[in-house]
């Protein structure tokens, strides 16, 4: 077995912040995160966290940027040829970018080549959304012409999540400044090494300074200073929603909007109607994919009682053959969780299920095959109903939980009955049934027939707890832009003349 990189890349034995296009000094007495690769469990860089002064800094720096017009002035297709370059250079330093993601996050190489594709494509796509927009012009009032601009709102604070670090960092910092906004983004201090790098790669390709800036830091201390700075102008967050809650309020403090894609527990229907092999293969993918770390995990399998016996019964055996090992090699399919804390936080789900009268199907533990990395086997329980808490809380790792139904009606309101709402799956060949789910599940997305199928041209995001807003062309331009109304008489104004005899 060979790896799957021709080389490996050099990893920085520091991660420091990145304003102004130009590393930041760490603090001699600043605070210090170990950068772990899952894998093995050893260090492989060391964290030096951003204090509120070094936020501040970052926050500076972009709205010097924004106020001085360099970027949000731009013409739009210079501005829209540095995106371009922006996708290029991605592209061409791809293997790095691949390698460094996978060493830090252990998602396997299947996961990350489609992330990275993902990420270099975001800013070509925002990049010709942003040139297209149009504005609106109204005669209707006699002697008066009115018109309409959108303008960039100014500085954001992007934070993006350690599940998927480069297609959600990317995510986050395209939708944002292709309209002419500026950005400081904090990434995940468990990922920070390929955001690192990437907000690197942004200014060899020519982003002007000050357009995007990097802090790194936990959460708490890097992040509250963040969305809690007064020259922030909006928050843009993926990740839980607790964490999501907290932001909301903080930024609800100083009247600034917040974009939030957050958490699921979304159902992955399977119906007696189904092509029960796609379906299966479909329910593997949607819970098992990027190590079972995503928010649109179909992680509640329901499954119509004709078919459950059999279907559940592959599931199973094709669970227990899954290929866990090193996420560098490219027959692994799943690698490590992220850091030693979620999957902990992951097993003791197994003793939850216990309680709540659930049947361990397969899995359950750590990987026995693995002396060192965060490992663990993929897992399924057969749940006696909804209400369990393995079907209500939000698991964030490779848990299937099975439920059974006997009816449409059945089925669509376990799937409602949520606190999250953000995808759905529906594997059916009946055209009455998909139209019925699609028309009753709450859901932001439905996949019907396929899993996780993302068109970037469509909105995404959640109801309920999992999110406020949609990221996709027009959400993001009503988020990302303000609306000005400009308004100038045509034929002279006839007003009174306060004072005049």
């Amino acid at each position: 077995m060979t790896l799957s990189f021709t080389r490996t890349f050099p990893v920085s034995p520091r991660v420091t912040s990145l304003i102004d296009g130009e590393s930041v000094p760490p603090k001699s007495n600043g605070f210090q995160i170990d950068v772990i690769n899952p894998a093995t469990e050893e260090s492989i860089s060391r964290l030096h966290e951003a204090d509120p002064d070094e936020v501040d800094a970052a926050v500076r720096s972009a709205r010097r940027a924004f106020d001085s017009g360099i970027w949000s002035r731009m013409d739009i297709n210079q501005r829209k040829d540095i995106l371009y370059a922006i996708r290029d250079h991605l592209r061409k330093n791809a293997e790095e970018l691949a390698y460094l993601e996978c060493l830090n996050s252990g998602l396997p190489l299947q996961s990350v080549r489609i992330h990275v594709q993902r990420m270099a494509r975001n800013f070509e796509f925002f990049a010709e959304v942003a040139s297209n927009v149009n504005g609106e012009t109204y005669t209707q009032t006699a002697g008066y012409l009115t018109y309409v601009t959108r303008e960039p709102k100014g500085v954001a604070g992007c934070i993006s999540p350690w599940n998927a670090p480069l297609a959600l960092s990317s995510m986050r910092v395209a939708s944002c400044i292709a309209w002419g906004n500026t950005c400081v983004l904090k990434p995940s201090e468990f990922t920070p090494i390929s955001v690192r790098r990437m907000v690197e790669i942004f200014h060899e390709a020519g982003l002007p300074s000050g357009v995007v800036n990097l802090v790194n830091g936990r959460g708490a201390v890097t992040g509250n200073a963040l969305i809690s700075h007064p020259g922030i102008d909006m928050v843009g967050f993926t990740g839980g929603t607790a964490t999501g809650r907290a932001i909301a309020e903080t930024a609800g403090r100083q009247l600034k909007p917040v974009a939030l894609e957050l958490g699921g527990k979304s159902a992955n229907i399977i119906f007696d109607t189904a092509d029960v092999e796609r379906a299966l293969d479909g329910a593997l993918v949607g819970i098992f994919g990027n190590n079972g770390q995503q928010c649109l995990a179909g992680s509640r399998i329901l499954v119509q009682r004709g078919i459950a016996d059999a279907l559940i019964g592959r599931f199973v055996a094709r669970t227990k053959k899954i290929r866990i090992g090193d996420p560098m090699l490219d027959n692994t399919e799943i690698g490590p969780l992220a850091f030693r804390a979620h999957l902990e936080r992951v097993l003791s789900f197994v003793g939850v299920a216990h309680a709540d009268g659930a049947t361990l199907l397969t899995g359950g533990q750590r990987s026995a095959a693995h002396q060192k990395g965060w490992f663990m086997e993929p897992t399924a329980v057969m749940v006696p109903s909804n209400d369990t808490r393995v079907c209500k809380e939000e698991i964030f790792g490779p848990f299937a939980t099975f439920l059974t139904f006997d009816t449409l009606d059945e089925a669509i309101r376990i799937a409602n009955d949520s606190k999250f709402g953000l995808v759905s799956y529906v594997w059916s060949e009946d055209l009455n049934t998909v139209m019925r789910c699609s028309r009753d599940i709450r859901a932001g997305t439905v996949w019907v027939n396929t899993p996780m199928m993302r068109e970037l041209r469509a909105p995404f995001g959640g109801y309920k707890e999992s999110g406020i807003g949609r990221d996709g062309p027009q959400s993001s331009l009503e988020f990302f832009t303000e609306l000005k109304s400009t308004i100038i008489p045509i034929d002279p104004v006839t007003m009174h003349r306060y004072g005049a005899s």
